[in-house]
């Protein structure tokens, strides 16, 4: 019985550290703001100070380049940049809500790769998330270029692959596939970054990449790589999503822009979404629980 309430505590803490991870995400748009540089040499800055931190933090990396490993590192960098394009070639809006069709993909990929398979209520979350994002961009939607909309819709799918296989190193540390994946991300950035414009290094400019590298990724690593060995990758997917819920909120605190109408009704669906489902999850598996103890209470050998 012990054991089946410390798998429950620590699955409730793995999904608090998936939402912290969401909350970290989603300070980017402010931050970005306040650099002047162009979006490649941001990447690069933010992941080289990401990590580092992640290096420190660690210690001593236990870097063994399997498969896994690697590709959940390459899925990772992939994503970034590829979001970093697309908020170039089309509207943020459909950058974001292309990107966010992640959930769906998780729930293919991870009943195929790991075996676990998406539950009712999970189901019904996407949808209600699919709803509540088109209510949340509505003002924002369309205007998009389609090469920019297809690059939102492989990060993605690169971001489904993330989970998914951060998510088989469950038993192993998959902390080491996001060093791998910043310092990928590094050097992919600074040699485009090369060819564009070249970065002018301000208080302001330095405070706000170290704020990225530290906070929005570096620690946002570090707590989803906890979250993810604790929690099944489709419900990570699921609380996740709450990033884009966060970033509004981010605006209206720094500049005072008070979010759409639309925004916060689309938002509310969001979360409702995912707290529901979240609720019904763990009430669930508390009736299993329940019910695998009271089977083995009642065993001849209990």
């Amino acid at each position: 019985m012990e054991f089946m309430d410390a798998n429950h505590s620590g699955r409730a803490v793995g999904l608090a550290a998936i939402a912290i991870t969401a909350l970290c995400w989603s300070i980017a748009g402010v931050f970005v703001k306040l650099v002047d540089w162009n979006p490649f040499a941001i990447a690069c800055g933010r992941s080289v100070v990401a990590a580092v931190f992640i290096a420190v933090w660690l210690r001593k990396a236990w870097l063994r380049f399997s498969r896994v490993q690697v590709g959940a590192a390459m899925a990772s960098a992939a994503t970034m940049l590829l979001f970093i394009y697309a908020n170039k070639a089309t509207t943020s809006a459909n950058a974001i809500l292309l990107q966010y069709g992640a959930p769906v993909y998780v729930a293919i990929l991870g009943a195929w790769i790991l075996k676990e398979k998406p539950r009712a209520e999970h189901w019904l979350a996407f949808v209600a998330i699919f709803a509540g994002m088109g209510i949340f961009f509505m003002d924002g939607l369309g205007g998009g270029h389609l090469a920019g909309d297809i690059a939102s819709i492989v990060s993605g799918l690169a971001f489904a692959i993330y989970f998914v296989l951060m998510r088989k190193q469950k038993d192993g540390s998959p902390l080491e596939s996001a060093l791998l994946a910043h310092i990928i991300t590094a050097v992919v950035a600074f040699a485009i970054a090369l060819f564009m414009p070249a970065p002018v290094f301000t208080a302001k400019a330095v405070g706000a990449i170290a704020a990225l590298g530290l906070v929005q990724i570096g620690l946002a690593s570090v707590l989803f790589a906890f979250g993810i060995k604790r929690v099944r990758a489709v419900e990570a997917v699921l609380v996740a999503v709450l990033e884009p819920v966060f970033n509004p909120v981010w605006v209206f605190l720094a500049v005072g822009e008070r979010p759409s109408t639309h925004a916060l009704a689309g938002g509310a669906v969001i979360v409702a979404a995912v707290v529901v489902s979240s609720l019904v999850s763990t009430r669930r598996d508390s009736q299993a629980a329940a019910a695998a103890t009271a089977a083995a209470e009642r065993s001849p050998g209990a």
